[in-house]
């Protein structure tokens, strides 16, 4: 079974996961922004990602501990696949020359780019 695209509040709640590696709701309710959500809607949005494998749970009494199925690497990496195929024609070219039209790297991370690029060139055959 192929991973799921998470919705906005869904990924809100893994950041948290991610952060603390296991968690009570109540521990997840603590790291959100004000105003919280109402403990049900997060528990709710718990157990759809466990339904959908991203969160597993050890119980202890009626209280469930949940932690993270999926790491924030495997993820990221379904992210930016389905980023780069749906939206750029799977060209790392066109995603990144996106990102430099929007202004969205600095000559920091460019030179930081290109060093990366230097460094894969010299270790080709």
């Amino acid at each position: 079974m192929g991973m799921k695209e998470l919705t906005k509040a869904e990924e809100q709640i893994m950041q948290i996961l991610w952060q603390l590696e296991k968690g009570f709701v109540k521990d997840v309710i603590d790291e959100l922004p004000e105003p919280k959500p109402a403990y049900n809607t997060v528990s709710t949005i718990i157990r759809i990602l466990e339904t959908k494998g991203f969160v597993d749970h050890e119980a202890f009494g009626k209280s469930h501990q949940y932690y993270p199925l999926v790491s924030k690497e495997q993820y990221k990496s379904f992210a930016t696949e389905k980023l780069l195929t749906n939206y750029f024609s799977n060209s790392v070219e066109k995603m990144f020359s996106f990102f430099v039209k929007k202004e969205k790297i600095d000559l920091h991370e460019a030179d930081e780019i290109l060093k990366l690029i230097k460094n894969l060139k010299n270790k080709k055959p």
